[in-house]
């Protein structure tokens, strides 16, 4: 499965709505890879996005395409009821997969897939764009360089306002997607808690239905613990009317605080508020990435690292394991609770 030479890529990109897109442009971005295959149910939104590659094929069923020598990797972007049987399948197939958050509708399913990826030595990636955003990366490379000190804490909020009709759309089908603002937002806040202050044993909170008309959460609530104390308090919603993203990290030596991701959630900004021996006002340094949102290419980039180096994804499979985990809990809580998602 070693692809350490400067052969070229082939993959097929399963499910050919927005996300599917993203990933299609990002592949033209990247000189050593070529897209082959399109695949969605609806035949005229697959051949839609084969138009962006020259050569690429659209169809509809995804059995050929894994029987495809051709093909080295498969990025599945669909909705989540398909995410897990579809990577298993591909990965049976002896194609390495990056599969969108949060891979799966839970994390039996995962380690489903993570058993079988261990027999065929098919890499598993877990699209968790947000850490390739150039605001995290930075605040990642300053933590460990040490400009925080240790970690104390960190404090997450990411919403939005949903839409007319959002309560009818798949998202509110549990069956669909797993459940509600928790599994689809709130999953990256969790792997973005994970990715700086590691596992967290010490699971706490709750997911609530306050707005919208549907049996999944629309808002949650989460306090997670490290072994060693370090605290990761998080808020997602989908009552944010005003598009939101804020992840504030603090140590003892100073804090960062990154907001906006772009787009409708405003300027990707970082700000370092770095201690001074006094105390008082800190030293203040703005930095902010005005430019187009390069995570997709850069996280594909890192897939096909991943296969070329015969490297462990990061996020990969035991990540996804860990972070779908969390939400399980904080669901069994409500279900223990007698209130449901």
């Amino acid at each position: 499965m070693n692809r350490a030479n400067s052969e070229l890529l082939n993959f097929a990109v399963i499910g050919c709505g927005l996300v599917g897109r993203q990933r299609a442009d990002a592949l033209a971005k990247i000189s050593d890879a070529a897209l082959l295959y399109t695949c969605d149910l609806d035949a005229a939104r697959a051949a839609g996005l084969a138009k962006l590659a020259p050569g690429c094929t659209a169809v509809t069923d995804f059995n050929p395409v894994l029987a495809d020598a051709r093909v080295h990797a498969v990025v599945v972007a669909t909705l989540n009821a398909a995410l897990a049987p579809l990577a298993l399948a591909a990965v049976r197939a002896g194609k390495h997969v990056l599969v969108e958050k949060p891979g799966a509708l839970n994390a039996a399913q995962l380690r489903t897939v993570r058993a079988a990826a261990q027999k065929t030595g098919a890499r598993v990636r877990l699209g968790y764009n947000h850490r390739f955003h150039p605001a995290l990366q930075k605040a990642h490379e300053l933590i460990d360089a040490g400009a925080l000190g240790p970690l104390m804490f960190l404090r997450g909020r990411y919403g939005h306002g949903g839409r007319p009709g959002y309560d009818r759309e798949w998202r509110s089908d549990a069956a669909l997607s797993g459940g509600g603002e928790l599994i689809d937002q709130g999953v990256h806040l969790i792997d973005l808690a994970g990715w700086f202050l590691g596992d967290f044993p010490i699971v706490e909170g709750h997911a609530t239905t306050l707005f919208w008309d549907m049996k999944v959460d629309d808002n949650a609530f989460l306090s997670l613990r490290t072994a060693a104390g370090q605290t990761a308090w998080l808020h997602v919603s989908c009552t944010e009317w005003k598009n939101l993203f804020s992840l504030e990290l603090y140590g003892r030596n100073g804090k960062l605080a990154l907001d906006g991701l772009g787009g409708s959630y405003g300027l990707e900004r970082l700000t370092f508020y770095k201690m001074r021996p006094e105390m008082g006002p800190p030293e203040t340094t703005i930095l902010e990435f005005p430019r187009a949102d390069d995570s997709w290419m850069l996280e594909t980039r890192a897939f096909i690292d991943d296969i070329r180096l015969d490297r462990e994804p990061s996020p990969g499979l035991g990540e996804g394991i860990r972070t779908l985990e969390i939400v399980e809990q904080i669901y069994a809580k409500g279900e223990r609770e007698g209130k449901g998602k």
